[in-house]
């Protein structure tokens, strides 16, 4: 294919090939696929929001390897989606054990949950050893008519 006509059709489909912005492999049928995201350093942030109310569709231990924050949201509150999903907290554990370093992670879940509720009890030896600490808070905030629990986190 000429190299004007590869640009024009690369243009008319700017996603063509794109999972989450970035390039994959169009011989690939799986996003998760090794080619689709290149490996690179881990990114250290405060705080971040664990993918799609902690749904496993999106969320593996590859995503708590890279991304190591010092606080994760978890905010899943539909058992009948797998939100949140048993699987992405193991993934946590699974992530964090390979970051070699002890860094303090705190887990802050915004419902309590069934899930959350085994998974803290099964595992809290688990967590105690990779110094991770679950945040659960009984502050309330009260705004006009509603009131809904509240976390405070300091930076």
């Amino acid at each position: 294919m000429p190299e004007d006509e590869l640009s024009r059709s690369s243009h008319s489909n700017p996603g063509k090939n794109l999972v989450n912005g970035i390039k994959t492999n169009p011989a690939s049928n799986s996003p998760k696929g090794s080619s689709s995201v290149p490996m690179g350093p881990p990114v250290y942030v405060d705080l971040a929001y664990i993918p799609n109310h902690c749904s496993g569709k999106n969320t593996d231990p590859e995503f708590f390897k890279r991304v190591r924050a010092s606080y994760y949201v978890v905010s899943g509150n539909d058992a009948a989606n797998g939100e949140p999903s048993r699987a992405v907290l193991d993934a946590l554990l699974e992530g964090k054990s390979q970051w070699g370093e002890n860094l303090q992670v705190t887990l802050i879940p915004t419902h309590d949950t069934e899930v959350t509720r085994e998974w803290y009890q099964q595992t809290h030896e688990k967590q105690q050893e990779l110094n991770i600490m679950v945040l659960a808070s009984s502050s309330t905030v009260v705004m006009q008519d509603e009131s809904f629990p509240a976390c405070k986190i300091e930076f």
